[in-house]
């Protein structure tokens, strides 16, 4: 029978407890019972305005299984990543809390993930981070307390062993699937699966691949990971995305760190009428070759600036076969909030009026 990836009572709140998974969110049950998974990153706002993400997440409603809370990418501030978790939770999506160790302390960290769990979140994504050299503020003082490894490390130690790394014991653990990020195209690429058996032996439950444009290269490293066993521990999902042009592909391949682009990619480009829509098109046959890579579980669309096509990619790519993931449906009881609030900022307006008939009218018997 199939496992339910929807709380039937509320479909925003959390599932029930199932043997041998560690959270009691979609994604992880989507994974386990051996869907393709759909995963896609919202880019967070330069905002203290709640609606600037409601919005950016809209754009995915009913696609994606998860969608991902970058932690300052680039090591650019932007609204933070358990702030944006806050805020999808509290609407029912899946969000994937991504932790970058370059700003934060063990201490920090640890009451980070206890304060996400607390709110619903059950995804993490443990990250190293870019230097802050690479950010718009490079006088900013790097932490690295930790690393991915130690990080992935502590948050399993808390989750499983239910205490901090001090020892000290904690009253509820966090009930969270564990990520990590990885780059199979980056060189020593012999060393690359054994680097994942690394992240898998700290926690790793998932990865989440670097953007893959090249797809000989993915299936040389799946079939070393494949050869180690490791697709049987951790679920694996390709990294995918558009390219606005082939001015972008450039740009990207020069000055984002981990980004391999081929050079028939790039001329792909710049021999196309509409590159945007070429961009488009070769996200899809991109996604087409690695669906049918043997232990890949899912793919992650990082659309940067493009979010408006992830729900196409995603149709067009025949991926979800028919499945449709949660979208948030419309509340009776939110749009009476609404038409309420309405209400009350039109009474002031109201009582100015009558103030103002009444003025008049004192003005006259005057």
């Amino acid at each position: 029978m199939t496992q339910p990836d929807t709380n039937p009572h509320d479909p925003s709140a959390l599932l029930e407890p199932l043997p041998g998974h560690s959270s009691l969110g979609r994604l992880e049950r989507i994974l386990r019972r051996g869907e393709f998974a759909v995963t896609a990153e919202l880019n967070p706002p330069d905002s203290a305005n709640p609606h600037d993400v409601y919005e950016r997440a809209a754009i995915f409603d009913g696609w994606v299984d998860g969608i991902n809370a970058v932690d300052a990418s680039g090591a650019n501030a932007h609204m933070s990543s358990v702030g944006i978790c806050a805020l999808l939770t509290r609407m029912g999506y899946a969000s994937i809390l991504q932790i970058s160790c370059r700003d934060k302390n063990r201490i920090a960290i640890q009451g980070d993930v206890l304060g996400a769990s607390a709110m619903g979140v059950q995804n993490v994504l443990c990250l190293t981070g870019d230097g802050v050299q690479a950010g718009d503020q490079p006088g900013a003082k790097p932490v690295f307390d930790l690393d991915s490894m130690s990080l992935l490390e502590t948050i399993r130690i808390m989750r499983d062993n239910s205490k901090f790394l001090s020892g000290r014991k904690l009253t509820s653990p966090p009930t969270v699937f564990l990520g990590a990020a990885i780059n199979p195209f980056a060189p020593p690429h012999d060393f690359r699966p054994h680097r994942l058996a690394k992240k898998i032996a700290a926690g790793a439950q998932f990865v989440q691949s670097q953007y893959c444009y090249d797809v000989p290269m993915m299936r040389a490293y799946m079939q070393q990971v494949r050869d180690m066993g490791l697709d049987q521990e951790c679920f694996v999902m390709c990294g995918v995305g558009p390219l606005a042009s082939a001015r972008t592909a450039k740009w990207m391949r020069s000055n984002v760190p981990g980004v391999h682009i081929p050079d028939h990619i790039i001329k792909r480009l710049e021999g196309a009428e509409d590159q945007k829509k070429e961009g488009k098109q070769l996200c899809i046959d991109i996604i087409n070759e690695v669906k049918e890579i043997e232990g890949i579980s899912g793919i992650h669309v990082m659309a940067y600036r493009q979010e408006e096509f992830v729900a196409e990619i995603v149709h067009d790519s025949g991926v979800l076969k028919g499945r449709r993931p949660w979208r948030k449906e419309p509340n009776p009881v939110d749009q009476m909030v609404a038409e309420r609030m309405e209400e009350i900022l039109e009474e002031p307006k109201h009582m100015l009026h009558e103030m103002a008939g009444a003025a008049g009218d004192a003005d006259a018997q005057d």
